[in-house]
């Protein structure tokens, strides 16, 4: 939720660096000696910590670098839960994947059969808009996110110091985005909408008659062992161990910074409300791509992208980003921003190499040089 990135995530195209060549497989190196040295570079620009993660052939390896307090100086954790924003969305994508193979709903139900009358107002209609299209972007719903007067209240200093214990419930987050006119007509062009997944979430509550938090509980975190992952609620407080989070509050990256560790992630809801750690992304990453929460043709559906930028071949699928590096290697996952917060999640299509990593801090901080770091370098 970074004045940054924009509230729960930019998208993962801030991921993406130049394809170059046919996809190759990554080269593993025991030292991770790339990977140490950007993470260093970007304590050096300004993140104040960064704790990361990678699974491979050679088994786990994990390192921080800076601090995670910067009153104490104390540095940041390997075991650190962070709130990891719109990696959220693709848990989120996972349950109604499931759901799907079920056969209790099907992608292409229009979005009023489960929420009837919720999309309507400035053009919006849900009666044209399928569950594909908001688990892809393609929906042209508004983004709550960019509201006027809810980046004042929840994104910038006066408001959020005022408002960040607020509650706010998925109607009213989709409310907000109904005040505005679509961005175009459903199924034909894709922009990015944290509204979109606040509704998937309550398209999971309809169908279930549970919360999305507890069937990702039930499906994804107790099956999985993911035990540093949880879905808090209206809970503000951060569960151990745990680093400070750091924001400027503002639309520059300059001038104060404030500890904005606190905050009531029901504002994120469905789009980024997650805690995990790095050795969790990695799990469920890993687990995902290789089929253990989804039939091949669901895995098959999430995969299936829609370009969202030529210039580095990067494709948005179902709560799923896949991308290619300048060395050809091929990954998949998310990125995630909320408030002192930026977290990227990818693996390999196999599920072999994964890398999950934290920053602190919302306002700095370049990840291609420690995606790269890890996966081109030789």
């Amino acid at each position: 939720m970074s004045v940054r990135t924009g509230l729960v995530g930019a998208t993962a195209v801030a991921v993406a660096v130049t394809l170059a060549g046919p996809a190759v497989a990554a080269p593993v190196r025991g030292d991770h000696a790339a990977t140490r040295a950007a993470m260093d570079a970007v304590v050096k620009d300004g993140v104040p910590g960064v704790t990361a993660a990678v699974k491979d052939k050679n088994g786990t390896w994990s390192a921080t670098s800076g601090v995670g307090n910067l009153k104490t100086k104390e540095p940041r954790s390997t075991a650190d839960r962070y709130r990891v924003g719109s990696i959220t969305k693709t848990f989120v994508s996972t349950v109604l994947l499931q759901l799907e193979a079920e056969g209790r709903l099907s992608l292409d139900d229009k979005v009023e059969e489960w929420l009837p009358g919720v999309v309507r107002g400035n053009g919006h209609d849900g009666r044209l808009i399928t569950i594909r299209q908001l688990l892809n972007h393609t929906s042209g719903i508004s983004n709550y996110t960019d509201d006027e007067d809810f980046a004042r209240t929840y994104l910038f200093k006066d408001g959020f110091f005022e408002h960040r214990y607020d509650t706010l419930t998925p109607a009213q987050l989709v409310a907000v985005a109904m005040t505005h006119k679509p961005d175009f007509a459903p199924g034909t062009s894709w922009n990015y909408s944290n509204t979109n997944y606040v509704l998937a979430g309550m398209v999971i509550k309809q169908v279930t008659g549970n919360s999305y938090g507890s069937e990702i509980t039930d499906r994804i975190i107790k099956p999985l062992g993911l035990h540093a992952t949880l879905l808090p609620g209206t809970n503000p407080k951060m569960p151990q161990p745990s680093s400070r989070a750091y924001g400027k509050l503002a639309e520059t990256t300059t001038g104060p910074t404030y500890d904005v560790t606190e905050l009531n992630p029901s504002l994120a809801s469905a789009a980024g409300e997650l805690i995990s750690n790095s050795s969790d992304l990695n799990r469920f990453y890993t687990a995902l791509l290789r089929g253990k929460l989804l039939p091949p043709q669901q895995l098959k559906e999430m995969k299936t992208t829609i370009l969202i930028d030529e210039s580095t071949n990067t494709g948005y699928g179902l709560g799923i980003v896949g991308l290619e590096l300048s060395c050809g290697v091929e990954l998949w996952g998310h990125d995630g921003g909320i408030h002192g917060s930026s977290s990227v999640a990818l693996t390999t299509p196999d599920g072999s190499h994964a890398l999950s990593f934290n920053f602190n801090g919302d306002w700095s901080g370049d990840v291609v040089p420690l995606i790269e770091g890890e996966y081109c370098d030789k």
